[in-house]
């Protein structure tokens, strides 16, 4: 049992990464808009990228390196279309994480600073975690925040239940005008997460194999697989919750971070009652602040490798740099954008779901190559699932941008 929970670690930080925006925020507003009516989408969106992301693991755990690595042997292009996507990219995820983790500190700590001052706070304590704690401290953290989150989100959800009078209705919508359009790109952008994160998946465990004995595929695949199972469990939980508590009550969400944050801690003391508050908004927090701390880890881990393998000269350019151009340019953007965190969190989503084939194309190819032992090529059964995700990511995203 002891070994066994050694060998958990990067599908945990996988999950702790991906159980923030598109759970809390976008999961809680489709049950409150649709009621269980997108259950369909958060079911199929998990089904079709499931491959991709296994892919990341997979690949590490199988030769000892990451998928920026496995990218660069595909070609020096596929590898800088990587670097522009994520530059243009990993500002606007930053701010969507951090304005929410600094409306639920707001809420939980007290408003006598403003948001945007507990923005530079979280950045700041993020910075100082990762620069003295490293991989070691996420590794060990996000077990403990994933297992608070799920038995307090389960405990709401079962409560929740046990209070409702109303039928609930299990009937599927299919959005038809373009706002309920591009809300159902944005939450299937970020459901589970975007693509990109099987990227920094691979770097972890990368990491894991550095420090755990027999860390090999199997036990990737299956640290993996605990991970994804959780944020499909917890996505759905979510939904129920945005259902029972806010669908057809007259009620919406704000686009305020901190009118959000207490909407959405508000909606478990109903449940659980007000002696419950403290340790919701904790659990609220401590999942987005994971969030934020993993996203501020992972862009910048990603760009000095990318950077290096590029470019080979990396001393100026490595994770240090990265990650204080992130800090300090999330602050500067965020100052002038603070005020729609609705937008911010649906551009980033957006743009997530709109580079989903260009990931879901490049780790399937790769996981298919000479590069990967034949060993660990995909199963029949993964062949066909990773034809029908492409297909899927590409014609919704086409169908998206001809709705605009």
């Amino acid at each position: 049992m002891i070994s066994t929970l050694k060998k958990i670690g990067p599908g945990i930080i996988f999950a702790g990464a991906s159980i923030g925006v598109s759970h809390l925020v976008q999961s809680t507003r489709a049950g409150a808009d649709f009621g269980l009516g997108l259950i369909w989408a958060l079911l199929l969106i998990n089904l079709f990228k499931y491959p991709f992301f296994q892919y990341g693991a997979r690949y590490a755990a199988a030769t000892g390196e990451s998928l920026l690595d496995g990218y660069n042997k595909l070609g020096k292009g596929v590898l800088l279309i990587y670097y522009l996507i994520t530059l243009a990219t990993m500002f606007t995820i930053q701010m969507a994480v951090t304005i929410v983790t600094a409306g639920l500190a707001s809420s939980l700590f007290g408003d006598f600073v403003s948001i945007k001052t507990w923005t530079v706070i979280i950045i700041a304590i993020c910075l100082i975690l990762l620069i003295v704690g490293k991989y070691k401290l996420l590794d060990n953290l996000m077990k403990i925040i994933v297992f608070i989150l799920s038995i307090s989100t389960l405990s709401a959800v079962f409560i929740a239940l046990q209070n409702n009078s109303q039928t609930i209705s299990f009937a599927q919508i299919l959005p038809k005008n373009s706002m309920e359009i591009a809300f159902l790109i944005a939450f299937m952008g970020w459901m589970p997460s975007p693509l990109d994160i099987s990227v920094i998946h691979s770097l972890w465990v990368v990491e894991k194999r550095k420090t755990t004995k027999n860390f090999k595929p199997k036990s990737a695949i299956l640290d993996f697989n605990i991970g994804f199972i959780t944020t499909i469990v917890l996505g759905v939980a979510f939904v129920f919750l945005g259902t029972l508590i806010m669908y057809k009550s007259g009620e919406s969400f704000s686009n305020s971070a901190g009118e959000f944050s207490s909407q959405l801690i508000s909606m478990y003391t109903q449940n659980l009652g007000n002696w419950a508050y403290f340790v919701i908004a904790i659990a609220a927090f401590t999942t987005m602040f994971s969030t934020a701390l993993t996203t501020l880890d992972a862009s910048p881990r990603t760009m000095a490798r990318t950077t290096q393998l590029l470019f080979k000269n990396h001393s100026y350019f490595g994770y240090a740099f990265w990650i204080t151009l992130l800090s300090i340019g999330t602050i500067f953007i965020f100052f002038f954008f603070a005020s729609e965190m609705g937008l911010l969190i649906k551009i980033a989503t957006i743009l997530s779901f709109l580079t989903a084939p260009f990931f879901a194309i490049i780790n399937y190819r790769l996981i298919c190559s000479k590069h990967t032992p034949k060993k660990w090529h995909p199963s029949i059964k993964m062949h066909v699932l990773s034809w029908l995700g492409i297909l899927f990511l590409i014609g919704f995203s086409i169908w998206y941008l001809t709705t605009l």
